[in-house]
């Protein structure tokens, strides 16, 4: 299964880097996983509504445009007002993904100011991990540990708890 990760923004923290390493390699022993990082969209220092949405339709416009270029993949927009799944659940969707007949999946994570309805709807699916908030850099690193924790569910091995 050939998994890509697109993302607005890089890692800034080197504890995130470090994380997103770590999973990356562990992933490795599973499947491929890609992570493509996209430029930030500026919002001016005194954007109100109208710059903020500007952002978000530039931001969305990248992430469909990167996840077009992947040609039939699966694709997933990971947004809060998304549906919430256990990781058991989300193992078996990823199981589901793999028999689909579509060669790679493809998880979208815009930026700090979200996702325009735009990606939302293209999305096969849109996915919330909480109810809560969490930094569009941390939220990286979080699916990379659910994706290598739905591997060790899959297949038996231990660290699922």
């Amino acid at each position: 299964m050939n998994i890509e990760i697109i993302c607005i923004g890089s890692l800034k923290e080197p504890w995130l880097r470090e994380a997103e390493k770590e999973y990356l390699k562990r992933l490795g022993l599973y499947c491929r996983v890609k992570v493509t990082e996209l430029r930030e969209a500026r919002l001016p220092r005194k954007g109100g509504a109208a710059e903020e949405e500007s952002v978000r339709l530039s931001e969305g416009n990248a992430l469909l445009a990167a996840a077009e270029r992947g040609g039939n993949a699966n694709v997933f927009a990971l947004d809060m007002r998304g549906r919430q799944q256990s990781s058991e659940k989300f193992a078996e969707t990823i199981q589901g993904l793999a028999l689909s007949g579509k060669s790679s999946t493809v998880f979208l994570i815009g930026g700090s100011l979200g996702l325009p309805e735009a990606v939302r709807s293209r999305a096969d699916a849109v996915l919330s991990f909480s109810d809560m908030t969490f930094p569009h850099q941390m939220m990286r690193v979080i699916l990379l540990e659910q994706l290598y924790r739905a591997q060790k569910i899959l297949r038996g091995e231990p660290y699922h708890k």
